[in-house]
């Protein structure tokens, strides 16, 4: 789906597919350097990463492993609901491995806060995060990633994984969801 086809849901798009394409190379490229010679175990956190999961582990020029957790701490609105719950874990023991979180968002932080403790305590080599899209200005926790993609103002916002109420995600563009289809 394109943001032409939207027809009024977007009030602007932030970042056009090509850009995101572009970013995604940058990223991979410089994983693929700070991993040399380390098979990563890539941790996709599902539902939103899945874009995000797809697209960088094919941009990758060197071999990963993947898994997938699905965490929750939102439900149908657009605001966190605080109370975390991991709805799916690991298949693989993750003790010794280098474990690099993939995300969609990092809005507030504090899904990611309670995710990476809960990873921490399994033991893995090393730990740590890429984010596609942080909303610095939302942050609530000390979370800091290593790799991000882009920043994205402190509104909502849907597309390339991103949705909401289940809608928006297969959107190849990220931009601003109009608040009339969430008041």
């Amino acid at each position: 789906m394109k943001a032409e086809q939207l027809h009024g849901d977007l009030t602007r798009v932030l970042f056009t597919e090509a850009e995101i394409e572009r970013r995604i190379a940058e990223l991979a490229a410089q994983i693929d350097s700070d991993y040399a010679g380390k098979e990563p175990l890539l941790v996709g956190v599902l539902n939103g990463a899945l874009m995000v999961m797809a697209d960088f582990s094919r941009a990758l020029a060197s071999h990963c492993e993947m898994d997938w957790m699905a965490v929750s701490s939102y439900g149908a609105g657009t605001q966190s609901s605080g109370v975390v719950r991991i709805l799916k874990d690991l298949s693989v023991d993750i003790k010794g491995r280098h474990v690099l979180v993939v995300e969609d968002i990092i809005d507030t932080g504090l899904t990611l806060a309670y995710l990476i403790q809960n990873l921490q305590s399994r033991g893995p080599a090393s730990l740590e995060v890429m984010t596609m899209f942080r909303k610095p200005e939302a942050l609530k926790g000390a979370v800091v990633p290593r790799y991000v993609g882009f920043d994205l103002p402190d509104e909502f916002v849907v597309g390339y994984g991103l949705d909401y109420a289940g809608r928006y995600r297969n959107l190849r563009d990220v931009g601003t969801l109009a608040p009339h289809i969430y008041a």
